[in-house]
């Protein structure tokens, strides 16, 4: 197989890496997650992460507890650099090259974000992990992810999720939600589909990059990457 995506941009929330375990991270899950990196390496991808930090702690949810919202969203920044070190870890024990970098300073633990060095660590085969969301209070991860997948000149994002697609509602609270095959961005934001964000669908949108939203638990990334349709749900103004 070959890719059709060359250069992809993979978000992937904090709670898979959860799995089952009691604590933050489930090993296996870790590991799983190494090896489906691994194999799109292998295909010929340049592959980018983007991790949520909802297993460890979500800006959000401190906010409605009464911590304050822009401590909550740093402190939520900070839980999807341990997941970006975690994802690290798993991969170099597979032997595949990963660089961490982060929007804020933190040089003792991982790289500084710089588009340049990133978009020549990818061409290398290096899996980059960007951590640390925006560096800004009050915007997701998916906007980080959209950002970061236009900043390096992305061909596709990939959002992972837990259903193979985008439904008309929560298909497994509403038995009669059907999924949608393709959808532009601004049929999206004007459905409220929350499968993202308002901004990083603009993002998206403004730079003509196609979200493809799947089910990580299918198995079906590098079959996705390499152009196969029906696997999920497709966003984009233009047929990709």
């Amino acid at each position: 197989m070959q890719p059709k995506y060359k250069r992809i941009l993979l978000k992937l929330s904090g709670e898979v890496l959860k799995g089952n375990a009691p604590g933050c991270h489930d090993e296996a899950v870790l590991a799983e997650v190494a090896r489906r990196l691994t194999a799109l390496v292998k295909l010929g991808a340049e592959v980018g992460v983007v991790l949520g930090g909802g297993n460890i702690f979500r800006g959000l949810s401190g906010a409605e507890h009464g911590t304050d919202r822009v401590l909550g969203d740093t402190m939520g920044m900070l839980a999807t650099v341990i997941n970006a070190l975690a994802v690290q870890n798993a991969l170099e024990h597979l032997g595949t090259p990963a660089v961490v970098m982060t929007a804020q300073q933190m040089p003792q633990i991982a790289h500084p974000f710089d588009v340049r060095k990133a978009r020549k660590l990818l061409s290398r085969g290096t899996v980059v992990i960007f951590a640390g969301g925006t560096g800004n209070p009050f915007f997701s991860t998916d906007s980080g992810a959209a950002l970061r997948a236009a900043e390096i000149g992305a061909d596709v994002l990939l959002k992972a999720t837990k259903v193979d697609g985008v439904y008309t509602a929560d298909p497994k609270k509403d038995p009669t939600a059907t999924r949608y095959d393709t959808l532009t961005c601004e049929e999206a934001l004007a459905k409220r589909l929350n499968v993202m964000d308002a901004a990083a669908f603009a993002l998206c949108r403004d730079n003509g990059i196609p979200i493809i939203v799947f089910d990580f638990n299918a198995d079906v990334m590098s079959r996705i990457v390499c152009g196969e349709m029906g696997l999920g749900t497709v966003v984009a103004d233009v047929t990709p």
